[in-house]
């Protein structure tokens, strides 16, 4: 039970939550919403042997971390669940690589998509670097507990 929400962890887990502009949002949906305006970013690629190449990379890398998560979704244990945040996280950080030099040598035609795919691969970046941090400190003092009550 989460006391400060007076919920149980499970509703506190499904439940939304809110954006800075007040929006509610599902992680997993604002992941899949990540996913398709990458494909449109791919789709968007010059036809050139970098412009290939880049899309191949950025559509695996850039559609994963909403597969990734499901996977999280459904983790054996505390453990498990960090392992599988830290390689979505890897997968964010490379597409937010890929994105850099996506625009730096100009290989869209819609760069207003890859603007707005950086700003959201950097904030998803965020939000799962804290998910790390806290599921580690929980996992660290859930530890702590167990060997207390063990003395």
């Amino acid at each position: 039970m989460n006391m400060e929400q007076g919920m149980l962890n499970i509703e506190l887990q499904n439940k939304p939550t809110m954006n800075t502009t007040g929006r509610k949002f599902d992680l997993e949906d604002r992941l899949i919403e990540f996913g398709a305006l990458i494909i449109a970013i791919t789709e968007s690629l010059a036809n050139t042997r970098a412009g290939n190449h880049l899309a191949g990379q950025v559509v695996r890398s850039g559609t994963s971390p909403a597969l990734h998560y499901g996977e999280a979704q459904s983790a054996e244990s505390r453990n498990d669940f960090i392992h599988k945040l830290k390689v979505l996280l890897k997968e964010l950080r490379e597409t937010n690589a890929a994105m850099k030099l996506i625009k730096r040598v100009n290989l869209s035609s819609k760069p207003d998509l890859c603007v707005k795919a950086s700003l959201e691969c950097n904030e998803l970046i965020s939000i799962f670097v804290k998910s790390i941090e806290t599921a580690r400190k929980n996992n660290i003092k859930n530890k702590n507990e167990i060997d207390k009550s063990a003395v």
